[in-house]
């Protein structure tokens, strides 16, 4: 049995991501592989204590790049599952909340 603590694996955080938490006011999410829009609406409105207008997944492929000496060699990053979250008007994450 899996519960609300499981489905958020952490916050990702970057220069698109920055802006769409200030203008557009969506944050995004890394979750499980078995996390569905309503799971991750319950545990972003548990954990955080807001109201969720909108979901959106999406399954990230993994990426292969080569290491700088060895050409050869690949290397592999893993696949990874991605939820953006859009909150009510008004409503903020304080864990996005940085340097203003």
């Amino acid at each position: 049995m899996t519960t609300i603590y499981d489905v958020l694996r952490r916050p990702l955080v970057t220069e698109k991501t920055n802006f769409q938490s200030g203008k557009l006011n969506q944050y995004s999410f890394e979750v499980a592989d078995f996390a569905t829009r309503t799971t991750v609406k319950d545990a972003v409105e548990t954990l955080y204590d807001v109201k969720v207008t909108r979901v959106n997944i999406i399954n990230a492929p993994a990426k292969r790049g080569r290491r700088l000496r060895g050409r050869r060699l690949l290397i592999r990053k893993n696949s990874m599952k991605k939820a953006i979250v859009t909150l009510a008007e008004g409503q903020t994450l304080q864990i996005f909340e940085g340097v203003q």
